[in-house]
């Protein structure tokens, strides 16, 4: 068996007459996909409102953000929307019996689409502008998105993934309805989370499991408890943080033989003398999440008065004890 991988991160190529996913060259720009599926797009009318991009200035159209995209890869994307839209309006349930790297690679294409519109926005801005520097990534991010592409390419090329979960995803239950779509991502480091129709997902796509780990005994507190809404933010923002302060460098073993692409994905090692992650600053910890409880209207100042940690909507300051969903009284 033959296959090609493609690696974009390299030169940073990204042509809209070039597969975003497998490099093929296209017959026209008319061939691509919605990064954000057209079934969501109609159930929340999302069509016509302005996804802001990473500059926070910058808003592209729901509708407008799109990939170059062959036959092929669409419809491998179409096979793999069609299930997930089926888990997804069933509920809660269906979505946590759905297979991790099926999750993984819709979650992916949404994450990969919006920093593949957020690159290009930067290439063109520095390329038209003589007196900014020509647009680079660090050798780091190159090699952590080339790798995360690297398994989004399992879409349609045959890969096997051994060893740690090459990412953190968690499914809880949350008290949302069927109206909402709560969606956010942050793709420097591979941030996702989404809440809608009684479920959320909260999901780091490049950390080799480390933040689920450092997270474990909060989610093992929430077990199967339906969430409010104020502590699926909180809960996001914990995960978000912890990626944030992550500091090693996910290690992989990547074989490529003639029947597929091997990838084992090594466990993070922390020792007494060495982290994985940086010290966590009480105060920039209540900044963030201020932007996550802004519907409710809390302020960084109300969310911390120092030397007092956070105030928590999961546990109880004193006791450390999970806080009961019912006994917040705050609207959602």
């Amino acid at each position: 068996m033959s296959f090609s991988l493609f690696n974009p991160f390299e030169t940073l190529y990204f042509n809209p007459q070039t597969c975003f996913l497998t490099g093929e060259d296209l017959q026209s720009e008319e061939e691509e996909v919605c990064i954000f599926p057209n079934w969501i797009l109609d159930r929340f009318s999302l069509r016509n409102k302005k996804f802001k991009m990473m500059d926070q200035v910058t808003g592209i159209h729901y509708e407008d953000l799109k990939l170059p995209c062959s036959s092929a890869v669409k419809d491998a994307l179409n096979i793999l929307d069609e299930e997930i839209k089926e888990a997804f309006i069933e509920g809660y349930d269906a979505v946590k019996k759905n297979s991790e790297e099926r999750l993984f690679l819709w979650m992916g294409k949404l994450v990969y689409g919006v920093l593949y519109h957020d690159l290009n926005l930067e290439i063109r801005r520095s390329a038209k502008n003589p007196k900014l520097k020509e647009f680079k990534l660090s050798p780091l991010l190159k090699e952590r998105f080339a790798k995360f592409h690297l398994m989004l390419q399992s879409l349609v090329v045959p890969m096997e993934f051994k060893g740690v979960k090459p990412w953190s995803i968690e499914v809880v239950k949350l008290k949302y309805s069927q109206d909402t779509f709560n969606y956010k991502d942050e793709p420097t480091n591979l941030n996702f989370s989404l809440g809608m129709n009684g479920f959320g997902i909260i999901a780091c796509l490049q950390d080799n499991g480390a933040v689920g780990n450092k997270q474990r005994d909060i989610l093992q507190k929430i077990s199967d408890k339906i969430l409010h809404p104020i502590q699926f933010e909180e809960l996001c923002e914990r995960f978000l943080y912890s990626n944030y302060l992550f500091k090693k460098r996910p290690k992989h073993i990547i074989e490529v033989n003639e029947e597929k692409v091997v990838i084992e994905s090594l466990p993070i090692i922390e020792t007494p003398a060495e982290s994985a992650f940086g010290s966590w600053d009480e105060k920039m910890f209540a900044g963030v999440l201020a932007d996550y409880w802004e519907p409710w209207g809390f302020t960084k100042n109300e969310i911390i008065t120092p030397p007092d940690s956070p105030i928590s909507f999961l546990e109880n300051d004193y006791t450390h004890q999970f806080l009961e969903p019912d006994s917040i009284k705050l609207p959602f």
